[in-house]
């Protein structure tokens, strides 16, 4: 039976290739066009121009000649695991975005690799003992060693002990000793509010700054800027914790230095000073009778490091701009790793019913959708159930910190463009493309993504991996 199903695909793939050579180099190269997107959108339209001194209209492009009547464009998806070739892009962009705020380019100076700027790590604090893997340089220390056997026993009576040297893909990382004993409904909220206590710090790091320098606030707006750019990332627990690089610029848009008296070490000082101060106080109330009390706060290993000095990040590399750029924009394609995670939002209790995940994160999904509809900083938890309550965005950053996405897509795009009109564009009339000349009208629908056939498919997965196997993968056309 295997061996026919395999002939019968093996068929219909040679049959796609010889119904007509020229459908299939045109597919292949709207395939090379996406960047070999495993999940591309289908479209199907037209684009016209219309003489806005004429009112005369011809036609610039139809899908109608293309083959299967449709123009594949990528889907955009940043996840590694949904869109391998469309994430590598999403990451690529994060990367110059990072290391533009570091080192310069893309429009930034290159001075702004002698400000003051700082690599923190902002944690999410304990809510109950769980398996981690500790190190010690390169030594794997123990997971929970525990000699005095009083330590041994939770409050329910289980061990949370534990002498195992984790290895990294140990699939017991993460995983409460004692469920009984772990604070569900705190770590499902303090995702809930991991934006609003940035926000805070935010607010609070200009305080602490001016105060390590005696000055006051009001001093300190003419002297130094605060700039940012982090990122969010799940440890194997299911909390979120944040990377950010800080950075000090004077006032303006123009990225100048600050005041000499602000240096990387009195930055670090006033990040960790900030970010143990933060506090965001959760109650029920009569609207929202479901929530806990409890008060949420960031953990206590901030570690603030100055960029451009003799130290390391977890990889290993020194602490410089590319080292930064390569290890933030890595986490902005991941997601959890966990089997059976769900990948949407969760609608209804028949969607709780048949999650496929391990009992930790299961229990997760079912704390933030039990507190219901009550809202926790603005957003519903039974929104962001799937994500265990996190509904931020992956990547933000300051206004002034460095280029934008937009920026870079649009520069990539405009690249393109001269790539394939090398005098300019022109109108269907021959003329210079001007806009104010001649209007453009474009007609869309959205017949599906993905691919039609298995054959196709095939077809698109083995033309991705001789990209790979050539070094020639292409940016996607955005």
């Amino acid at each position: 039976m295997t061996a026919r199903v395999t002939n019968s695909r093996q068929e219909d793939r040679q049959a796609s290739v010889d119904a007509c050579p020229d459908d299939f180099t045109r597919w292949e190269q709207q395939l090379a066009a996406t960047g070999y997107c495993t999940h591309p959108v289908r479209l199907a339209g037209r684009i016209d121009a219309v003489d806005l001194a004429t009112g005369e209209t011809r036609p610039v492009y139809t899908t109608a000649g293309e083959p299967g009547g449709v123009l594949l464009t990528a889907c955009g998806n940043r996840r590694e695991s949904v869109c391998l070739p469309c994430s590598q892009v999403y990451k690529r962009d994060a990367r110059q975005l990072v290391k533009a705020g570091l080192a310069g380019g893309k429009g930034i100076p290159e001075t702004v690799a002698a400000h003051p700027c700082v690599f923190a790590t902002f944690t999410a604090p304990s809510f109950g003992p769980v398996h981690s893997r500790r190190k010690r340089g390169k030594t794997i220390l123990p997971c929970r060693p525990r000699r005095d056997a009083a330590q041994r026993r939770c409050p329910h009576g289980r061990d949370i002990s534990c002498p195992v040297r984790h290895h990294e893909n140990d699939p017991r990382l993460g995983r409460p000793l004692c469920p009984d004993c772990y604070d569900y409904e705190t770590a499902v909220l303090f995702n809930a509010c991991a934006g609003e206590l940035w926000r805070r710090f935010t607010i609070n790091l200009p305080r602490k700054l001016a105060a390590l320098a005696g000055i006051t606030q009001n001093r300190l707006r003419s002297l130094a800027r605060v700039r940012y750019v982090k990122v969010a990332e799940y440890q194997a627990r299911g909390a979120v914790h944040f990377h950010a690089v800080i950075r000090l610029d004077a006032p303006g848009d123009d990225y100048r230095p600050p005041a000499d008296q602000f240096t990387a070490e009195l930055l670090a000082d006033a990040i960790g000073q900030a970010a143990a101060a933060v506090r965001l106080a959760v109650e029920p109330d009569a609207e929202h009778p479901d929530l806990p009390a409890c008060t949420l706060r960031f953990g206590s290993q901030t570690d603030p490091r100055p960029v451009h000095r003799p130290a390391v990040i977890a990889t290993g590399e020194p602490l410089d701009a590319d080292a930064v750029a390569n290890y933030i924009a890595k986490y902005v394609t991941k997601s959890l790793d966990v089997p059976g995670l769900p990948a949407r939002r969760i609608r209804s209790g028949f969607d709780l019913d048949h999650l496929s995940c391990p009992e930790h994160y299961r229990q997760m999904i079912l704390t933030a959708w039990k507190l219901g509809r009550s809202t926790a900083c603005g957003e519903s938890l039974r929104k962001y159930a799937h994500v265990l309550g996190f509904g931020g965005h992956p990547l933000t950053k300051s206004r002034r910190y460095s280029v934008t996405f937009g920026q870079l897509r649009t520069a990539r795009r405009d690249y393109r463009r001269a790539q394939h009109h090398p005098d300019g564009e022109r109108d269907p009339w021959g003329r210079p493309l001007d806009e104010s000349v001649v209007l453009i009208l474009k007609t869309w629908t959205v017949t599906g993504t993905g691919y039609h056939t298995d054959a196709e498919t095939e077809l698109a997965l083995s033309a991705a991996a001789r990209a790979r196997e050539y070094d020639d993968w292409p940016t996607p056309a955005v």
